[in-house]
């Protein structure tokens, strides 16, 4: 069973709509003996680092998280979710992370070309420094959904996919069993469906 981690953001029922198409079992919860009990989790996030991460010290739910994560089992961070894996986000301010992955998260306006819209929004291709198990069943150059202002930085050792908006910037990071797509899988077609799929078959992940 996947727990899709209900901190009150992110796109919950999407995201379990497309589990769902995969035949993936699924439940959305914030329940720390349904998330203790699951066999993989999923950290979703829209909106803004400070509150998400507010919401997620309110109810004891970063300490589980990483407590679960160091304990090996995996772990997705979509989005948001992805950038409270960090150590701290820069935006409006600086805010402490997750800890789980070494890295910074800092505006895309500071790496990209004058001109250039933020937030990024739209498709874009994604392009592979090095393997990882959550990209099996893709292809480089295989676009993805993007929307976001902030990306991750200063994490080089850990990026598995970049993406070219008039800079390269982080796409998504594994550290270990600890995994985060800066793009929206659930919102990416096929081949977000795929991505999906390759974190939930049991066992691929070895």
């Amino acid at each position: 069973m996947v727990a899709i981690i209900d901190y009150g953001v992110g796109n919950l029922f999407s995201l379990k709509s497309s589990l769902a198409a995969i035949g993936a079992e699924a439940v959305v919860t914030g329940d720390p003996a349904v998330i203790k009990a699951a066999n993989k989790l999923i950290l979703p996030g829209v909106g803004a680092f400070a509150d998400a991460a507010a919401l997620l010290r309110q109810d004891g739910l970063d300490q589980l998280i990483i407590e679960e994560a160091n304990r090996g089992k995996p772990l997705l961070g979509i989005c948001l979710g992805m950038q409270l894996l960090f150590d701290v986000s820069f935006e409006y301010g600086e805010h402490r992370g997750l800890g789980l992955i070494p890295g910074r998260v800092v505006p895309i306006e500071d790496a990209i070309p004058a001109g250039l819209k933020v937030p990024q929004i739209g498709w874009n291709a994604l392009c592979f420094p090095k393997p990882s198990p959550l990209f099996r069943y893709m292809n480089e150059g295989d676009c993805v959904y993007f929307v976001h202002s902030y990306y991750a930085a200063g994490c080089e050792e850990y990026v598995i996919a970049g993406t070219e908006y008039g800079a390269y910037l982080t796409a998504a990071v594994q550290r270990d069993n600890v995994f985060g797509t800066q793009f929206h899988p659930e919102k990416s077609g096929t081949v977000g469906l795929n991505i999906l799929r390759a974190f939930c078959e049991e066992g691929a992940l070895c």
